[in-house]
């Protein structure tokens, strides 16, 4: 399936339900005064953050979601009956956006989190809520007031706590199947790569991490070159980036030193607190290196990027490094202070419907 981490879609909330006009008429009774009921609520429009969804392809084809309308209130004071509410299902990790004012109105990190995208119509009044001393056979109600529309702009972000950065061909993918389960593919051609990735890395009973390798980055990403930077979003919620580069590149004019400037350039462009993330300098296929030359050339190109972070040895092909690099990575994160769910934004004051009195006005 086509990885999918953007969506546009238009959500409806139902309508409240008219209140009714209607007198009670029965035999022997003469007198039977206002009997109209009220209209039921308009169903609200909520998203769910739900396990075991990774993309946003569901939302290519149905983009618009309407929550039923309330009924009308009936005679005998029966209320109409309030619609249900709309749940639409999206992926861990989802941010929501209002595409008109390009506001952010929350961001869905757990599972089972919701969060209100669209309020309901509040129910319109009967008759019978009118009445009183000197007035006592109104023919007054209220309609039921509209629901809420919105378009939103559905923006998926990967939650992972490592993330892989480098140039294509860097290794990236290789060593995510080294140290998980993930299974990307792999090939001697740039951006094999075409979509995110997540992998499940298991460092001992009860320690865990994940990882997210994306496309690899070049020169001029920032201005579309290459696939661009559309992916480095998904990197914004990770706490440490690995960034890997090949010792061997595959043409000898290219220097591993300009392409780790590079990519940091383009890291900058795009974001700077992703810019100022945690960064490890993770040098790849060192088994490509003859074993007397090895630790030169890798301390060569250390000393010339003036690495001030900590830096691996590894070969992901070989597992060669990897096990230490794991244990690494755990231990730091364990120190990290854990993190905490993204809570729902509050509803002002002011935009919450109005509430019944007892002598049928209604309040903000």
């Amino acid at each position: 399936m086509k990885f999918v981490d953007e969506a546009t879609i238009k959500v409806e909330a139902g309508d409240g339900g008219n209140g009714c006009i209607s007198f009670r008429r029965e035999k022997f009774i003469p007198f039977g005064g206002p009997d109209g009921g009220d209209g039921g609520d308009g169903g609200s429009v909520y998203l769910v953050a739900r396990e075991g969804l990774n993309t946003l392809a569901d939302f290519r084809h149905s983009r618009r979601f309407r929550a039923e309308r309330g009924e009308n209130g009936q005679s005998s004071n029966c209320t109409g009956r309030g619609a249900a509410d709309l749940y639409i299902p999206v992926p861990v990790g989802t941010a929501v956006h209002d595409e008109d004012t390009q506001e952010l109105l929350g961001d869905l990190t757990v599972v089972d989190q919701t969060l209100k995208v669209a309020q309901g119509g509040f129910h319109g009044l009967g008759n019978v809520r009118f009445k009183s001393s000197v007035n006592r056979a109104p023919r007054q109600n209220t309609p039921g007031s509209p629901g809420e529309k919105r378009n939103l702009r559905l923006e998926l972000k990967l939650l992972a706590d490592v993330g892989l950065l480098g140039m294509p061909n860097a290794g990236k993918s290789t060593l995510i199947r080294a140290i998980s389960a993930a299974r990307p593919k792999v090939a001697d051609y740039p951006f094999t790569t075409l979509h995110p990735n997540l992998g499940v890395v298991y460092a001992g009973l009860h320690r865990s991490f994940v990882v997210a390798d994306i496309p690899g980055l070049i020169e001029g990403a920032a201005e579309g070159a290459g696939l661009g930077i559309q992916f480095l979003r998904h990197l914004l919620r990770t706490r440490v980036l690995l960034h890997l580069v090949d010792v061997v590149p595959h043409d000898p004019n290219i220097d591993p030193v300009q392409e780790v400037n590079a990519i940091a350039a383009e890291l900058a462009k795009f974001s700077p607190e992703l810019a100022a993330k945690e960064r490890w300098l993770v040098l790849n296929k060192i088994d490509l290196v003859p074993a007397d030359i090895r630790d030169e050339l890798c301390a060569d190109i250390v000393k010339r990027l003036a690495w001030q972070g900590p830096v691996f040895y590894i070969s992901a092909i070989k597992a060669e490094g990897t096990p230490n690099l794991v244990q690494k990575i755990m231990t730091y994160l364990e120190s990290l202070a854990p993190r905490l769910p993204t809570s729902e934004p509050e509803i002002d004051i002011d935009d919450a419907p109005p509430t019944d009195t007892d002598d049928g006005k209604t309040s903000a």
